[in-house]
């Protein structure tokens, strides 16, 4: 697919290693620096997700009638200063969960800019039958970072401290902004048209496409549900079962061999089953696993059970996706990818912020254990949401 996307591909990898190593990081540190509780750590990611998504708003017309390479490393720069203060002020001594918060925010913003901003570059410079190849490849390196990542960032968290991953991930960015750079060659100023260019534009585009608004929906309730148990899960583990810190990481990042092997073999199952029912089939098998997460106990036998389920997961996860993020891209007008992208990744953030806020205050008038399963119950509920998508919409590699 040409120099650029290796260079591309490369930034992308530098980033998504950084954010694997890691894993969890904030949670990690308002547990373990600042004896931080479940709706404490909920509090934290809920609110990193919501503002920062209240923030993004007006950035999708904002980045849709801009270069998109100039906001990407942009984004990467603006990421890699808020990250880089929070080592600074543990050494300092002066580390507060207000600041935890406030870079979360930050970072929130700039991520979904540089989403919306990536995505639309990622169009613009690939051919329309390279596409699902090229997602394909994210999606792999995003799971091959994930099996590296969070082992590595765990066991430097032991040895060097708890703010160590973050360090790391603050330097991908760097690492990222140099590679966007490297891309070259020209990059002609967007024509300002394409209807509204305010920040609702977006919603409007995905509102009335008979396919997309299912798939939004369906996408940002199961990625709500399994996110918002995340660090209900790192409670449980870490505290009340007493995992250390390497196991915990081991058991979410070994099984991300599963998304690896899923990402690769994407191309392959739509080629052989098409692109509806590689949808269907891979987005209801995803929603099937995570009610096990309830079921799990000390020691080796809930270490072996977590692994099993995560590895089901992300092994229709890595299915899913690079198909789910080819065929949004294919079916999203050029002039609107932005505004569309940066209304899915607010509407994601939002919904990802209440039901992490919620789950957070299920967990301490309950338990983990019980608000944990009650997020695999409603997965299970999801694939009623998936398109049943006309043979009219489908992209040229479905049957």
């Amino acid at each position: 697919m040409g120099r650029q996307f290796r260079w591309m591909w490369l930034a992308f990898t530098a980033s998504t290693l950084g954010t694997w190593l890691g894993f969890d990081a904030f949670p990690l540190i308002a547990i373990l620096a600042l004896h931080a509780g479940p709706a404490e750590v909920s509090l934290l990611s809920a609110a990193g997700l919501a503002v920062g998504a209240l923030i993004a708003v007006p950035l999708g017309p904002w980045v849709e009638f801009r270069r998109k390479r100039p906001v990407m490393i942009a984004m990467d720069l603006v990421r890699f200063a808020a990250l880089i203060s929070i080592p600074v002020t543990y050494a300092l001594n002066c580390l507060s969960f207000l600041q935890l918060v406030i870079v979360s925010v930050i970072a929130g913003a700039a991520d979904i800019a540089f989403r919306a901003a990536s995505g639309s570059f990622l169009k613009s410079l690939v051919a329309p039958r390279d596409l699902l190849t090229a997602n394909g490849r994210f999606e792999a390196t995003t799971w091959t970072a994930t099996v590296l990542g969070p082992p590595l960032g765990n066991a430097a968290i032991g040895v060097l401290g708890p703010v160590i991953t973050v360090a790391a991930d603050a330097v991908s960015y760097l690492l990222s902004a140099a590679g966007i750079g490297a891309i070259g060659g020209p990059e002609p100023r967007p024509a300002r048209t394409g209807g509204t260019r305010t920040g609702i534009g977006g919603w409007r585009y995905l509102l009335a496409h008979p396919a997309l608004r299912p798939l939004l929906f369906n996408t940002v309730l199961v990625n709500g549900l399994i996110l918002a148990t995340a660090p209900l899960m790192a409670v449980l583990m870490l505290g009340r079962l007493g995992f250390p810190t390497w196991q915990y990481g081991l058991a979410f990042g070994l099984p991300c061999l599963g998304g690896l092997l899923g990402a690769r073999l994407a191309r392959r199952i739509v080629g052989r089953f098409g692109e509806r029912r590689t949808l269907l089939v891979s987005g209801t098998l995803r929603a099937c696993w995570s009610i096990g997460l309830a079921f799990v106990g000390p020691g080796t036998g809930g270490l072996v059970l977590v692994i099993a389920v995560q590895f089901g997961l992300v092994t229709c996860m890595g299915v899913f996706n690079p198909v789910f993020a080819t065929y949004r891209l294919e079916q999203t007008a050029t002039d609107r990818v932005a505004r569309t992208l940066t209304a899915w990744s607010i509407t994601s953030s939002a919904t990802i912020a209440a039901m992490t806020a919620l789950w957070g205050v299920l967990a301490a008038v309950t338990s983990p254990r019980a608000a944990i399963a009650l997020a695999g119950l409603l997965l299970l509920a999801t694939p009623l949401l998936l398109p049943r998508i006309d043979q009219k919409t489908l992209s040229p590699y479905g049957h």
